[in-house]
């Protein structure tokens, strides 16, 4: 694992600390179950242990990361079941989402979010994943938020936390990467009509394909069972 130096201010250090280690468990480049070594965690952040102890408490309160005893901190790997339970609820949380925001969002906020997605296209036509996908995200925020429901925004930003790193990952197919695009063009469709039964479907799409994606890909990865094994 390793991350770029950067110069951190020393206000709120460790929050800055936890971005740049959410980046690296979202990317891959600390895998799913794999344990977060402090000392090169520390060493390749150019930080102490203390604010580096800090941000990752707070990323195993987002559900990134697992506190084991005797073993610290392990990045969480999903099971297939874990998959389908959150995916679940996560298509319930961001379909209200786009229904409420259709309903409620104001003149400010659909221009901003058409604006990110006009940067989203860009970075999809240069095969930008990690620019893609952190656009992307802001924009399901940005939706999330125009729905005016703090406990729904609440309850989404937990819930999400746990997908990121998979939702990241469904982007890597072409084809697949081209069809998410596209249900993101429908949706600023929908928006703007004020659409909310359209928006409440596309999202549901969306999320739907996201997590036949995903599962693919845990399937594909999966090791083979042991030669020998009962069946």
């Amino acid at each position: 694992m390793s991350a770029d130096v950067i110069s951190i201010p020393r206000a709120a250090l460790h929050e800055q600390v936890a971005m740049r280690l959410r980046e690296m468990l979202v990317e891959g480049r600390i895998a799913p179950g794999a344990k977060l070594n402090e000392r090169e965690l520390a060493e390749s952040l150019q930080v102490s242990r203390t604010p580096l102890r800090e941000a990752i408490k707070m990323l195993a309160a987002e559900g990134l990361v697992e506190l084991l005893p005797n073993r610290g901190a392990v990045a969480v790997s999903l099971s297939e079941q874990d998959v389908l339970n959150t995916f679940e609820v996560m298509a319930g949380l961001e379909a209200l989402s786009g229904e409420l925001a259709a309903q409620r969002i104001t003149a400010s906020e659909l221009a901003e979010i058409k604006a990110m997605h006009f940067e989203m296209l860009a970075a999809y036509t240069r095969a930008d994943l990690s620019a893609y996908y952190r656009i992307n995200a802001q924009i399901h925020r940005a939706i999330n938020a125009a729905a005016k429901n703090p406990v729904l925004g609440a309850t989404y930003n937990q819930v999400n936390a746990r997908l990121q790193a998979l939702r990241f990952r469904s982007n890597q197919d072409g084809a697949k990467w081209k069809r998410a695009v596209k249900e993101h063009e429908q949706m600023i469709d929908a928006l703007t009509a004020r659409d909310p039964a359209a928006m409440r479907a596309v999202l549901l799409t969306h999320l739907c394909n996201k997590r036949d994606v995903v599962l693919e890909q845990l399937r594909r990865e999966a090791p083979p069972p042991a030669a020998g094994g009962r069946s």
